[in-house]
Formats: C-alpha cells, sequence, structure tokens
C-alpha cells in the first residue's frame, strides 16, 4: 500500500477495532445490545483460552519463522482473495465505481503482481476497500440485532452471522476449489496470518480495558455501525 502497512494488519476488524477505539477511549455499547452476555462471556472464556494455548504460539511461531517477505507475500495474496467479495459486496451496495476499481485491483494484482503476491494496484494508486455480506446487509435496513460472540471466529451479531456465512460460502474463493486438501491448507495458512498481523495491536487493549470482554464488544458495535456507514454514521 501506499504507507507500505502490512495487508494482514488491516484485514478483518481486530486491528481496527483494538487500534480505533483503545486511542479513542470510546464505549458505547450495552447491555441492551447483548441480551446473551451470560452464554457470550463463556464462549469468550473458551475463546481467551484457546487463543492463549494454542492460536497465539503458533502465530508467534509463524512470525518468528516466516521472513518478512514472504509473510507480507501471504498477506497480499490473501487480500488479493479477499478483493473478490469486497467487490460483489460494493456492487450489491450501489457502490459501482468501487466494485469497479476492486475489480480492477484483482486484474492488476493477479498478473502483474503474480498471482497477488504482490500489492501492484496500491503502487499505482487503486485504492483497497473492505466490505462483506454484514455490510450490505446493513446498508440495505437490516438490524444489527443482538450481539453474538462465535467459537474460535470471536465477536459478531446475528446480522454479520448470517453475513459470515455468506462471505465464507459463497463469496470466498478458496471454496471453489476442487481438492479440499488445499483448501484445508489455504484456510489454516489464511487464520495464522491473520492472527500474527493482530500480535503487535494486542497490547494496546491489554492496557486499555478493564473488562476485555466489555471493551470488545463495544468496540466491535460501534466499529461495525461506522462501517456500514462508510465512516459517517448517523447522530443518535
Amino acid at each position: 500500500m501506499s504507507l507500505r502497512i502490512r495487508n494482514r494488519t488491516l484485514r478483518g476488524t481486530g486491528c481496527a477495532i483494538t487500534v480505533c477505539l483503545a486511542l479513542s477511549g470510546c464505549a458505547t455499547g450495552g447491555v441492551e445490545e447483548d441480551p446473551f452476555e451470560s452464554s457470550n462471556r463463556a464462549v469468550f472464556a473458551f475463546n481467551e483460552s484457546f487463543d492463549k494455548n494454542i492460536a497465539k504460539p503458533v502465530a508467534r511461531g509463524y512470525e518468528k519463522i516466516v521472513p518478512d517477505p514472504v509473510s507480507q507475500a501471504i498477506s497480499n495474496f490473501f487480500a488479493n482473495l479477499a478483493d473478490f467479495g469486497t467487490a460483489v459486496n460494493n456492487l450489491l451496495q450501489g457502490k459501482v465505481l468501487r466494485a469497479i476499481e476492486d475489480a480492477g485491483r484483482i486484474a492488476f494484482n493477479s498478473t502483474f503482481g503474480l498471482g497477488g503476491l504482490i500489492d501492484f494496484a496500491s503502487g499505482v494508486g487503486m485504492q483497497k476497500h473492505r466490505e462483506d455480506f454484514g455490510q450490505t446487509l446493513g446498508v440495505w435496513g437490516v438490524d444489527s440485532g443482538p450481539y453474538v460472540m462465535l467459537p474460535i471466529l470471536g465477536p459478531s451479531s446475528t446480522r454479520d452471522t448470517v453475513g459470515l456465512g455468506v462471505d465464507l460460502f459463497l463469496l470466498d474463493p478458496v471454496v471453489y476449489l476442487d481438492d479440499t486438501g488445499t483448501e484445508i491448507v489455504l484456510y489454516g495458512v489464511r487464520a495464522v496470518d491473520y492472527r500474527a498481523g493482530l500480535l503487535k495491536t494486542e497490547s494496546i487493549l491489554e492496557e486499555a480495558a478493564l473488562d476485555r470482554y466489555d471493551f470488545i464488544r463495544d468496540a466491535y458495535l460501534q466499529h461495525r455501525e461506522s462501517l456500514v456507514y462508510d465512516g459517517n454514521p448517523p447522530n443518535e
């Protein structure tokens, strides 16, 4: 990208939530949005244990073993795949010009960028967007619904959970591969690469949050609302 920021640190909501909310000190969620708090906290505790004992050690090992240029190429590759879903969602949201730019990014990075290993498109000024079907439903007027903590996958809402299913099973190019073994490898590498990208930002969360569950919930809800309105949510 133009500022040479690693793609993996910009993918998904994890980094954006941690940095944005920690710096702004905002926390706007509440019990009203979280009617399943008791069960959500139980899932959250499981996720914390899984992350501490499995996901984080694997991510640290990955970061230590994989050279930065290779890690960057892997991040670029998966970011290029994600542009497909972004293009479709931008089109569904009526953002035609953005969808065209997304399609252009895929074409440039898949050819000149050696299959997406190099982010050639950003280097020539083609902006990267990030849209998912949960955001599309929000643009269509679907309310976020209750907050939900998903096993392993983390914070979500009823709307975003439906959106996640569409993104994973319809808009993810990996799902259309005929080789199950290759699919498993790609999903695994993508998950580890994503978790490794969060290692440098999680300290902000640890320092900012007295109650990690509350902080993550409030940050997630605020961040998702901001995404639906492209950073300009209506005043309440």
